[in-house]
């Protein structure tokens, strides 16, 4: 299935090697990179993509790196997460970096599996990896064909962009490919957060909480860009358990040790658990948002805090309002623009009449002027209601 280069033993290799993108042959990857970038392929990058740095300087871009253990809700976070964005007339497009996904339910702007797959991987004489080890050497071959997602991402006006990342935790931890995309995407000017999905129904516990906490920050101290926390699934909880689950997303860290302090036998381990408890409390490090897709208003409040973490629509343009709601505003103004018109005009009638025993003429004609301006002013918008 695959071919080396340098891959026999008797050139020095023993033992277990990893091998990197830009050592190895891969004849069906290679094949299925040109068909994806071809002009007449057949797949998520059907357009001819756009030449690497096309993108106006000054324009940023904004990615969510959507993460988070297996079975957390990723593929399902980005579809929701679409389906709200087109309501609120938002482009979003989602890419697929998970070479073992099997099925998604949304379009995908590219897909990883395009250039590389786990069964591939697996597959192979030469490599032999197993699930966890086929999906580090599919993240590493990606990280060396960078070009490859840079051609299929082109350039549109006001990129959004959701990426699917796989769950496995070492990616985040001790392996420097996630990392490596971070830096890859800001050097393309994207603004990047970090949306860390854990499954709520995972986290109804003191001890599973705190565990949950940690990956979430090991992901954030790994990347290094600002990252928001979710709680996922909150539809599927009962109305017993979303009370229970409530003093987690604003959590008092001493007072959960309280409550499971009797679960401690060892005191080492109290000990251990106090001190996170105190790192994660004090610095108020990590906190959750509760993520039901079942509810809009929850959703909308996730996407809030997600564009102000990357200042989503500050460098937007500004786009003129349609003539409907011009009409529409000016008529909900119109009883506040004529009791303007008559303060205006009763005003003006004073100065006119009372100019010459005001004292300082100057002041009272320039008053004056401005006031007939005014008047001018609101008459022009009232008669804006005929028209």
């Amino acid at each position: 299935m695959l071919r080396s280069r340098g891959c026999s033993r008797a050139e020095g290799t023993e033992g277990l090697w990893i091998a990197i993108g830009s050592q190895v042959v891969f004849p069906e990857f290679s094949q299925r990179r040109a068909k994806a970038e071809g002009s007449g392929a057949v797949g998520p990058c059907v357009e001819p993509p756009a030449a690497p740095g096309t993108w106006s300087a000054g324009m940023p871009r904004y990615a969510q790196l959507v993460m988070g253990p297996a079975g957390s809700g990723k593929s399902t976070y980005c579809a929701t997460m679409v389906q709200h964005c087109e309501a609120l007339n938002r482009s979003v497009q989602v890419v697929n970096l998970d070479p073992a996904a099997e099925h998604f339910n949304y379009s995908v702007m590219a897909d990883i599996r395009e250039l590389i797959e786990v069964d591939d991987v697996m597959e192979d004489d030469c490599l032999r990896f197993g699930p966890n080890g086929g999906l580090v050497f599919c993240m590493e071959y990606f990280a060396n064909n960078f070009d490859w997602l840079e051609n299929c991402l082109g350039h549109v006006e006001d990129d959004y962009i959701l990426f699917d990342c796989p769950g496995q935790i070492e990616l985040y931890t001790h392996l420097p490919v996630m990392k490596q995309l971070v830096q890859q995407l800001e050097q393309w000017e994207f603004r990047v957060c970090g949306v860390f999905l854990v499954d709520s129904q995972f986290m109804v516990e003191s001890f599973k909480f705190i565990s949950g906490i940690l990956a979430a920050l090991s992901a954030m101290i790994s990347l290094e860009i600002p990252q928001v926390n979710i709680m996922t699934k909150m539809d599927l909880l009962s109305k017993k358990a979303k009370k229970e689950i409530e003093k987690f997303l604003d959590p008092d860290m001493y007072s959960l040790l309280d409550d499971s302090a009797s679960d401690l036998r060892s005191k080492k381990f109290k000990k251990l658990t106090k001190a996170i408890c105190g790192l994660i409390d004090d610095y108020s490090m990590v906190r959750f948002l509760p993520y039901d897709q079942s509810d809009e208003e929850s959703m909308n409040i996730v996407l809030q805090h997600i564009d102000f973490a990357i200042q989503y629509g500050e460098d937007l343009e500004f786009k003129e309002p349609k003539v409907i709601l011009i009409i529409g505003f000016w008529y909900q103004c119109l009883p506040a623009l004529s009791g303007l018109l008559t303060y205006s005009q009763q005003l003006l009638k004073f100065c006119l009449s009372s100019s010459g025993n005001l004292g300082f003429s100057g002041r009272s004609l320039k008053l004056t002027s401005l006031l007939n301006k005014q008047y001018q002013f609101y008459s022009l918008l009232l008669r804006l209601q005929y028209y």
